[in-house]
């Protein structure tokens, strides 16, 4: 049985993430920093499917329990296949409202996170010989900037930088990919002002936003062998995105 671990995996899109996997039979090793209450309802939710379920509170920018995270991972399961860094948090305001405390916090979450998680939970997979790491980034890092969220934008671009580096440091053995995702039915945007929100939708395509599972999919897709020759990549999954 494979075993994928899901950074912010209790809520959101990182949940869709887990659900998907634990489709496919897949232990779950889901972190999150907070609400206790929606982490063990995750995991009840998730366990139906037969998977292992284990959920770790866990701050993803801290090394050390970075580390802690491993070693409990290890301590219960033989292998790891996946990692999905999907934790992230935007604090979006205008200019004269930043602060750099608020940077610092979205850059600790969004790519400190990633760099840490990928630096020992991929050099385990790096060791085992085999694995797969999937950073979920944003077309806000490429193409679609907002200046509310210039501080989120940063970090996602570091994100898909973070990407192209780990894909060459772990090469041949590991497949490191970004997903850019647009726009994303989520608790984090169910609050969004209508009119804003029509005007985004006029922008795509296929003239909606995306359903969490939507994603879900194509990170799961990159994790199979249908997709082992996908590496350094940036895969945008936005609905046809036009400015």
């Amino acid at each position: 049985m494979k075993t994928v671990i899901v950074t912010g995996g209790t809520k959101g899109l990182g949940k869709a993430i887990a659900k998907v996997f634990a489709l496919h039979n897949y232990n779950l090793i889901l972190t999150y920093l907070h609400d206790d209450a929606s982490a063990l309802h995750t995991k009840k939710e998730l366990e139906q499917f037969n998977s292992k379920v284990m959920i770790v509170k866990s701050d993803v920018s801290d090394e050390q329990e970075v580390i802690k995270l491993l070693d409990s991972v290890k301590s219960k399961f033989e292998s790891i296949d996946v990692l999905i860094n999907n934790a992230g948090i935007a604090i979006d305001t205008t200019l004269e409202d930043k602060t750099v405390d608020n940077f610092k916090r979205i850059l600790d979450t969004n790519l400190i996170g990633p760099f840490l998680t990928s630096k020992y939970i991929g050099q385990f997979m790096f060791n085992q010989g085999y694995g797969k790491i999937i950073n979920i980034s944003s077309t806000n890092a490429i193409d679609t900037y907002y200046k509310e969220g210039l501080d989120y934008d940063a970090s996602k671009a570091g994100l898909n930088s973070l990407t192209l580096n780990f894909a060459d440091i772990y090469a041949p053995v590991i497949n490191v990919n970004a997903i850019a995702c647009g726009w994303i039915n989520t608790e984090m945007n169910k609050d969004m002002d209508q009119e804003f929100k029509d005007k985004e939708v006029s922008k795509i395509l296929l003239n909606r936003f995306a359903e969490p599972e939507e994603i879900a999919n194509v990170v799961y897709f990159l994790t199979t062998k249908e997709a082992s020759y996908i590496n350094g990549s940036i895969i945008r999954v936005d609905g046809g995105l036009r400015r």
